[in-house]
């Protein structure tokens, strides 16, 4: 065969596989069949099954695969290689046109078997479903999180976020009052208060002395800032497009 790539799940939850194990399994499966050969391995870390928008590794190999450059694909599970049942079947069914085979070893499925999309329809829709079930799940602790008081996301300029807790930094905290008193008090616009801070040498959240309108734009109408927290201002309708 002339190219042989694996998916290989690489997901930071998946602590007893992990990349390197992994690598070391597929690796040896392989060189235990003399008439395969190691094309590459393709992984997108951290990234879900189902949606392939922004699976590049994904995306970059089945390109690889249905231009002639690989004839089998070796994943660990249909979960790895997609937990959307339209996406699976559409694929295998492309790669299988031109005769490129997809394994998926813990559901012993090939897809280049008669029966195969059969078993194939079956198992994709049952992670599917697994899918949908684990961002309820998601949602639904987010959501008992936040009535306990626990915040979400990162710092900002003048507080710290760790642990679930907002706690006040007061080097950054003087940096926001000067800029409110700026607007407020002094009647300055966003792009003079910036250019001021700049050329002060007061330093970002980020670290750095670039000051923009549009960041000072965003403090002025960031409700924290007057005390108060609005958290899930997005929130995902499709588990499966991931469109917010």
């Amino acid at each position: 065969m002339k190219g042989f790539p694996y998916r290989l799940s690489s997901d930071k939850d998946d602590q007893a596989n992990s990349f390197v194990s992994q690598k070391r399994y597929f690796e040896e499966y392989i060189r235990r069949n003399p008439e395969w050969e190691l094309h590459e391995i393709y992984a997108d870390e951290g990234i879900s099954g189902t949606n392939t928008k922004k699976r590049k590794a994904f995306n970059r190999m089945i390109s690889t695969a249905m231009n002639g450059g690989l004839d089998l694909i070796i994943t660990k599970e249909i979960s790895r290689f997609a937990r959307n049942t339209l996406d699976s079947i559409y694929y295998t069914r492309e790669l299988k046109k031109r005769g490129v085979g997809v394994i998926f070893l813990n559901d012993n499925i090939n897809t280049l078997d008669p029966d195969a999309e059969l078993r194939l329809t079956i198992m994709s829709s049952i992670a599917q479903e697994e899918s949908r079930k684990t961002s309820e799940r998601v949602k639904w602790g987010q959501k008992r999180r936040m009535e306990q008081g626990v915040v979400f996301g990162r710092k900002m300029l003048g507080y710290d976020v760790e642990n679930g807790e907002m706690t006040i930094n007061e080097d950054g905290a003087k940096v926001v009052r000067m800029i409110f008193e700026k607007f407020v008090y002094e009647d300055k616009g966003s792009c003079t208060i910036a250019g001021e801070l700049r050329e002060a040498g007061y330093i970002t959240v980020t670290g750095n002395s670039i000051w923009t309108n549009t960041v000072i734009y965003k403090i002025l109408r960031n409700e924290k800032y007057c005390g108060d927290l609005v958290q899930k201002k997005t929130f995902t309708p499709d588990y499966l497009s991931h469109d917010k």
